[in-house]
């Protein structure tokens, strides 16, 4: 596929939403570490939904991916206790 459309940003708006909440109830131990990788993710959301609102879906899909990129990163360093191999790209024993 080689067009972002509605229905692709909105699954990633969902997904990428997800994993955030899901994050922001799991933090393990490091709180700075923690604070910045929340804080960058947020960021790039909420870039995101300007984009969305200025009907630049490329740009909000690619702001989409660097938040969930950092939250992946959160979760791979194990600063959130989280199992979900469908959201991040953690091992699931």
């Amino acid at each position: 596929m080689d067009q972002v459309t509605d229905e692709r940003l909105e699954r990633y708006f969902a997904v990428t939403k997800q994993a955030l909440g899901i994050a922001q109830k799991a933090p393990r131990n490091d709180e700075q570490a923690v604070a910045i990788i929340l804080d960058m993710a947020q960021r790039y959301v909420s870039d995101a939904e300007h984009f969305a609102k200025n009907n630049d879906k490329v740009l909000a899909f690619a702001a989409l991916n660097y938040a969930h990129g950092w939250l992946d990163c959160g979760a791979r360093l194990e600063l959130f206790v989280v199992d979900d191999d469908q959201l991040f790209t953690v091992d699931v024993d």
